[in-house]
């Protein structure tokens, strides 16, 4: 325990996804946002009846098969993201030449167009994932988990076990660095494209399959931003809120204890 709370791990990771959908930009420092990391999901690619193009189709998303190869950065902080093609063509996002090339590839209609009133984000502007659930989840698959898979902005180092504790971080604070504080929510709800295939990353059909039967499809946890700043990897993450309780180190007793949300 600190004076302020109990250090929970480290920053291992940072990612932002500048064009929504597509292959993130890995970051050593952020600067993190009322509406999440700098530059994250600012922009998206829409379709011609007004969807935003994405691995799945629900009311508001179409699905765009492939996408997800295609990745984005942001190389100046102060101009718009870099779009990049499977076979490295770079495309700058307020270019028409880059809505062009998508609808050639894609045989569809697309248009890239910047983040209006209505946020791109699926849930809230942050998403934070720990690798130990990273390493619960590969104990159930038998196989490795690649954490980009999972889309998320920050990922936690807090080792391999307690499985799922985050679970139990629900309405808490976490203060990372010397900056930023961040109000957790509830799990992120996972979709159909944990399994797909992404830039560097193969599909893997039964991720969410797996997520369904063991931990109510969530991995990770939704957050909002309460005080801004920058991050960094190695920052450390401290819980402030209830003290994180004794959990279960065996994976099979903690898959049937755990609450579902």
């Amino acid at each position: 325990m600190t004076h302020e709370g109990t250090l929970i791990g480290t920053i291992r990771a940072l990612y932002r996804y500048p064009v929504k959908s597509t292959a993130g930009q890995v970051l050593r420092v952020a600067n993190v946002t009322a509406g999440g990391l700098q530059h994250d999901r600012k922009w998206a690619i829409y379709t011609e009846d007004g969807g935003i193009a994405s691995g799945k189709r629900t009311r508001r998303f179409r699905p765009v098969p492939g996408l997800m190869q295609w990745s984005s950065r942001v190389e100046d902080e102060h101009d718009v993201p870099i779009l990049v093609s499977p076979d490295g063509a770079r495309f700058r996002a307020d270019d028409a030449a880059a809505s062009h090339e998508l609808s050639e590839v894609f045989n569809q209609q697309l248009i890239l167009r910047p983040e209006t009133t209505i946020q791109h984000h699926d849930e809230t502007p942050l998403h934070l994932v720990t690798t130990s659930s990273l390493a619960a989840l590969a104990d159930l698959s038998g196989l490795p988990v690649d954490e980009r898979r999972f889309r998320a902005n920050i990922i936690i180092d807090t080792g391999t076990e307690p499985v799922f504790q985050e679970d139990h971080w629900i309405g808490a604070e976490l203060v990372i660095g010397d900056e930023v504080r961040v109000q957790l929510g509830h799990g992120m709800p996972r979709c159909v494209m944990v399994d797909q295939p992404q830039r560097g990353v193969p599909a893997e059909p039964k991720t969410l399959k797996l997520l369904g039967t063991h931990h109510n499809t969530n991995l990770g946890l939704q957050a909002h931003t309460i005080r801004t700043g920058m991050v960094r990897i190695g920052d450390s993450v401290v819980l402030r809120g209830p003290e994180v309780p004794t959990i279960s180190k065996k994976l099979d007793q903690s898959t049937d204890r755990m609450p579902m949300r």
